[in-house]
């Protein structure tokens, strides 16, 4: 199993930070590290810029920081992007991009029990991604099919770059966007999304999940062919375990659950400790194991990591950086408990 449980860390990826020195340094924190992505450093290290590097059709706006969509661009540059599409390098995030991801990839982080990197979703990036009429290009019906294969190739192309540094690699595909799905949204629905998923996950290599913040229709997520799945249970755990069942399941077909569990945002953060953070969870998982789910087996094949990203605390950085130190405190101690051990 590439993707270690037994309580380890990790966290996500967008960070408030401007010093990259400082960010990896923190990253590299976590018993699972990452890259992290530091819009406040650049706006070409925003995910959704990241993910739309050599996107036929893009127009990107650096001084109002927006990304959209002219079909007139896309039809100018799509000969050239299919020219390049069996070429995997071409996928790959450029340092132009990201320079923390080369950053990255010139550790040595062999000896750690897994590393982790991230893309953002079709389905956020299809919402987030608007034409000149501002329609999300995730309703055009030609271009959405296309942008799952692009977006398959662009993670695959990262995966393989992750797993040259450490053979336990594995992604987050960031999907804030889902929660949408399940409201009164028109024009595209859960059926559509979760075909169009189940395609774009059969085209990525494993190990492969998703991390997201909001509450969408977990029996959506959970049935889904994904390795990880990594979620806020901050806010969301009580929902989230009440589809006892389907954890259950996505458990016995192999997947791990990051539990996020730390608040990044100030004032939630300042009210709670290592002791109340500890009754939460524990009343989570006591709720699972009430409806037939072993403790320790939930344990061996669970991750930890604060709750959320956060860029907007008044006191910048530091909160986020507590939060990173707790969730490590919490998973020293939580693990002394339960008698874990650090392996994969």
């Amino acid at each position: 199993m590439a993707i270690p449980g037994n309580l380890l860390t990790t966290a996500m990826a967008v960070m408030p930070h401007k010093d990259v020195n400082r960010a990896l340094e923190l990253a590299l924190s976590m018993d699972v590290p990452f890259w992290p992505q530091l819009p406040h450093l650049s706006y070409y290290e925003d995910m959704y810029v990241q993910a739309s590097e050599g996107f036929p059709g893009i127009v990107l706006d650096r001084e109002r920081r927006t990304v959209r969509f002219s079909m007139e661009k896309f039809i100018g540059e799509f000969e050239k992007t299919m020219a390049h599409f069996d070429e995997p390098e071409y996928f790959d995030i450029s340092e132009s991009y990201s320079v923390v991801y080369h950053r990255f990839l010139d550790l040595d982080l062999s000896d750690r029990p897994a590393i982790r990197g991230q893309l953002e979703g079709p389905i956020s990036f299809g919402l987030n991604v608007l034409d000149r009429d501002d329609r999300p290009i995730l309703f055009h019906d030609t271009i959405r099919p296309f942008m799952i294969e692009f977006l398959a190739k662009r993670a695959n192309m990262q995966l393989k770059r992750l797993k040259k540094i450490n053979a336990n690699a594995f992604l987050f595909i960031d999907e804030p966007g889902l929660q949408y799905l399940f409201s009164a949204m028109t024009g595209y629905g859960d059926v559509a999304a979760k075909g169009d998923m189940e395609v774009f996950f059969s085209l990525i290599e494993r190990p492969r999940g998703v991390h997201l913040c909001g509450n969408p229709d977990w029996d959506f997520l959970l049935d889904l062919d994904l390795d990880v799945l990594s979620l806020d249970v901050y806010s969301n755990g009580e929902v989230f375990v009440a589809y006892s069942q389907s954890i259950r399941k996505f458990l016995d077909r192999g997947g791990i659950i990051v539990w996020g569990i730390v608040p990044t945002n100030f004032e939630p953060f300042e009210k709670e400790d290592l002791d109340s953070l500890e009754k939460r969870l524990a009343q989570l998982w006591t709720l699972l194991a009430n409806e037939g789910t072993d403790h320790q087996y939930l344990l061996s094949r669970s991750m930890l990591s604060p709750a959320t990203c956060c860029l907007v605390n008044p006191d910048g950085e530091k909160t986020v950086e507590k939060a990173f130190e707790t969730i490590q405190d919490l998973s020293l101690r939580l693990r002394e408990k339960n008698r874990l051990s650090n392996a994969v």
